[in-house]
């Protein structure tokens, strides 16, 4: 009697667990890793995997473009946004564990993901109808490359933004060659190489963002936009500086970087990165200290790779550019420092990473040039 209880009672809390992880699998398996909705006259797009800060993969790349292509080419909508949920990030970056489990087993993962994420960049630079990128959060990476190429870009106070690659062996890729060379002086430089970091109203001061708006009144914002009839690029930027005038927050702080502009622009003017090392070791300010120490911590690979990116950069289009750093991704995915920097920063987390080469002299003029060669028939087409 009592066994037949007992079992009956552990049948009973085993389908109730089985229940429990049905529901979990379909409430995870209901919730679409993209939003993609018709919202008034605007497409809105919605980044929709908070618990990761709405890190970028492949599912995400794969629901986003064809559905910017179809609203390029119709009727409606008039104007695309695209925004982050859950508060805390628009996009962190891209799935890069993803990417480097496929690496390694040689998967094809590993260069589809640069590829198919390169062309959705190049389809945000080249968008015909108002794009409106609201960056309300951390913006890294691949959230940077859904984002920057836009028409606008809307920061706020939340908003975090660094390139912050060569910490993992990698570089600002997503097409930081072209936008990033483009910022005054050698900004753009030192944010590609150092990964620093600029937040809030910086993020706009430094030519990242187009806009800033306090977050409390991206909502209103949204609304209004969304309802806006056939609006020129024009329409759009007198509501956005409307907004961004009722916006005060930190307005009478100054550029984070607006003391060390004329040391940036003359420490990293160098015609090398061991020039760069050399510059800011006998300067003996504490800025150039702290950029120097920083700069060790990083792949020396990366370093050389970023600062030839970023100096081809200056003068190509950004298809070219793209095409550039798909080379260099690949030329990643092939060495052992992005390996490496993903294991010490993101997996191991010991924050020890032991690069290979372990200095910028041991890196050859020959390794960086190499990582730019043509890729044959597998070199990335817009």
């Amino acid at each position: 009697m009592s066994f037949t209880i007992l079992t009956s009672a552990y049948r009973l809390r085993s389908l109730c667990r089985l229940q429990r992880i049905q529901g979990h699998m379909m409430s995870s398996q209901a919730e679409p890793e993209v939003l993609l909705e018709k919202v008034g006259n605007a497409g809105v797009i919605t980044l929709n995997r908070p618990k990761v800060l709405n890190a970028l993969n492949m599912t995400m790349i794969r629901l986003i473009y064809p559905q910017l292509k179809k609203w390029e080419s119709g009727d409606a909508p008039d104007i695309v946004i695209i925004k982050g949920a859950g508060g805390k990030a628009f996009c962190a970056g891209g799935d890069i564990r993803a990417v480097t489990e496929a690496g390694k087993a040689g998967g094809s993962l590993a260069g589809d993901f640069f590829r198919q994420e390169y062309i959705l960049n190049n389809t945000i630079g080249t968008f015909k109808k108002p794009y409106i990128a609201l960056i309300d959060g951390i913006t890294m990476g691949g959230g940077v490359g859904l984002s920057v190429h836009g028409r606008f870009r809307v920061a706020t106070e939340k908003t975090l933004f660094a390139m912050p690659e060569t910490a993992i062996g990698l570089f600002p890729d997503v097409g930081g060659g072209y936008f990033l060379p483009r910022l005054q002086g050698k900004l753009g430089l030192f944010l590609a190489l150092t990964g620093f970091r600029l937040k809030g109203r910086d993020v706009q001061r430094a030519g990242v963002a187009t806009h800033f708006v306090e977050s409390m009144k991206i909502p209103e914002l949204e609304e209004e936009l969304v309802h806006m009839k056939s609006p020129s690029n024009e329409d759009i930027s007198k509501v956005l500086d409307s907004y961004q005038n009722q916006s005060s927050l930190d307005a009478e702080k100054p550029f984070v970087l607006d003391k060390h502009m004329s040391d940036i622009n003359r420490l990293f003017s160098s015609s090398s990165v061991e020039g760069i090392m050399q510059d800011l070791k006998a300067d003996g300010s504490e800025f150039a200290k702290k950029q120097a120490e920083t700069l060790s911590k990083m792949s020396p690979t990366s370093l050389k790779m970023t600062y030839k990116q970023l100096q081809a950069g200056a003068t190509l289009s950004l298809q070219d550019v793209l095409v550039m750093e798909y080379r260099l991704s690949q030329a990643c995915m092939r060495g052992c420092d992005f390996y490496e920097g993903v294991r010490a920063l993101l997996v191991d987390k010991d924050q020890n990473p032991k690069w290979n080469p372990s200095t910028l002299e041991e890196v050859s003029e020959q390794t960086v040039e190499q990582c730019f060669s043509s890729l044959g028939d597998k070199e990335l087409t817009l």
